[in-house]
């Protein structure tokens, strides 16, 4: 009898230190910048925004243009792949692509607060490099939650959001409803409180399968968005192949085009 009386005490001891294991190593959960290193035959980085961590090194494509656009990657996202993808689809506009910190050989080890400073920063270079030009940014998935932030910090006219989330720890709990995860997420990349009351223009792409984002999560975060924001959805896709249907990237043209 004694014996199982222990049970539940092992029970929930086991699922403390669950928790505790999660709380601990939560951003190795979140970051994986070990997918994005450089490789032979990448091009060298031409674009530099020194930081106190170091100098962070990206891509400039079409540069010269008047207007800009700022591209913040997803997750496990080597933003350096989707070089050509712009410059066939946007060449209208110089675009930023610079990968987070700890990611793509770039210096530090990625936090919200860090990654965020880093996209402010990037914007701020951005500003000067194109004092008359608008500045669009564009966050896919994490990057989502990154250009919020952007956005809610910066005047921001346009923004595109692929994939994106109401927050990361309503995600979390999503995947993981048996934990306390919103009460164990630091980096919690809350657009809803973020985007609420932003003035300009928003595009949103949803993809209908996406398992990694839960498109109730997109949902949610249209919600408090302008009602005229454009949401463009994409049923049959997945989270990470919506870039592969030719309507992304017209969608995209078309709402950064418009004056």
């Amino acid at each position: 009898m004694r014996r199982w009386l222990w049970l539940p005490a092992l029970l929930a001891l086991g699922y403390l230190l669950v928790c505790v294991l999660l709380y601990a190593r939560q951003r190795s959960l979140i970051y994986f910048p070990q997918y994005t290193h450089t490789q032979p035959g990448d091009a060298t980085a031409d674009f530099q925004l020194a930081q106190p961590v170091g100098v962070l090194r990206g891509w400039v494509i079409a540069p010269g243009q008047r207007d800009a656009l700022i591209y913040f990657g997803g997750n496990a996202e080597r933003v350096q792949d989707n070089r050509d993808d712009f410059a066939l689809h946007l060449p209208q506009r110089t675009a930023y692509l610079l990968p987070y910190r700890g990611y793509g050989g770039n210096p530090g080890t990625p936090t919200q607060r860090d990654l965020v400073a880093d996209a402010l920063a990037l914007y701020d270079e951005v500003r000067r490099r194109h004092p008359q030009g608008d500045i669009a940014v564009v966050g896919r998935s994490l990057g989502s939650g990154i250009a919020s932030q952007v956005a809610a910090q910066r005047p921001v006219r346009r923004l595109v959001l692929i994939t994106p989330f109401d927050s990361l720890a309503n995600v979390a709990a999503a995947h993981y409803p048996w934990l306390p995860v919103r009460w164990l997420v630091q980096d919690r990349y809350d657009s809803v409180t973020a985007l609420q009351g932003f003035g300009g223009r928003v595009l949103v792409l949803r993809a209908g399968r996406d398992a990694v984002v839960p498109p109730g999560n997109t949902d949610h975060l249209v919600q408090v968005l302008p009602r005229s924001s454009t949401v463009v959805d994409f049923p049959a896709a997945g989270h990470d192949d919506v870039s592969a249907d030719d309507a992304y990237w017209a969608a995209m043209a078309r709402f950064l085009a418009v004056p």
